[in-house]
């Protein structure tokens, strides 16, 4: 919502004043005080918030090992320090709580985070609120992983956002680690921000990075829905050398 409509919705919510003069009154103090208290929308967030009931359905239909067969073999066989960015309603980090990993959530959506907190309420999953493209919080922690997932999280950020998020993605990356991410391809839902990407606009940079590319493969959506529409993924995994 734009700040001028935001601004003539908040005056609607609100009864008019009058002094004893009949002039109208806004209240503008208080109408800049809710502006100002509002928090900002992290951009590729869009959506998200307002469909939260159906996305825990979605979402949690799917188990994780059937989402992410394509990289199984790719995943630590023993204990490991994960980081799931965009986490969502925290399926996968739960899937990795029970598999014996350690898991930083990050997810900027309240209406997700603080539901998933509670239906995966586990001393295995320290939850973040932070977001790409910058991952301030996460940067005060200067800690790295052994796993980096990004899943569906990707495209919503534009080609700028992509240039500043990856060095700050592949800077969580410990060495002898990997970073696994998956990439929508077709309609956008309506309400949604995403960007039609070309892998090799990540595999190139990433290159560059010290990232090396151990998987690129394109397949159908899991859903039938999605696949009636034409969705199809891009699955993408690098190592970091040791």
């Amino acid at each position: 919502m734009s700040a001028g409509a935001r601004d003539r919705a908040i005056r609607r919510s609100r009864p008019l004043c009058f002094d004893v003069r009949g002039h109208r009154i806004f209240g503008i103090i208080g109408v800049l005080r809710e502006i100002t208290t509002m928090p900002p929308q992290v951009s590729g967030t869009e959506g998200y918030a307002a469909e939260a009931d159906s996305l825990f359905v979605r979402y949690e239909s799917i188990p994780s090992d059937e989402a992410h067969a394509a990289v199984l073999h790719l995943l630590p066989r023993t204990p490991a320090r994960v980081l799931d960015i965009g986490a969502g309603t925290g399926r996968d980090a739960a899937w990795f709580a029970r598999l014996g990993h350690r898991v930083v959530a990050v997810e900027p959506t309240d209406a997700l985070r603080l539901r998933a907190m509670q239906l995966h309420a586990s001393p295995a999953i320290d939850w973040i609120d932070d977001s790409l493209p910058e991952l301030a919080v996460l940067a005060t922690r200067d800690e790295s992983f052994d796993l980096v997932m990004l899943t569906a999280v990707f495209m919503h950020l534009d080609e700028t956002e992509r240039r500043r998020a990856l060095p700050n993605i592949a800077a969580r990356v410990a060495r002898g680690g990997m970073l696994i991410m998956t990439l929508r391809h077709g309609p956008v839902p309506q309400g949604r921000r995403m960007f039609e990407i070309d892998p090799e606009s990540i595999i190139v940079p990433a290159r560059l990075l010290g990232l090396n590319l151990e998987l690129h493969r394109r397949g159908s959506s899991l859903t039938a829905e999605n696949r009636a529409a034409g969705v199809t993924w891009t699955t993408l995994a690098f190592s970091k050398p040791r």
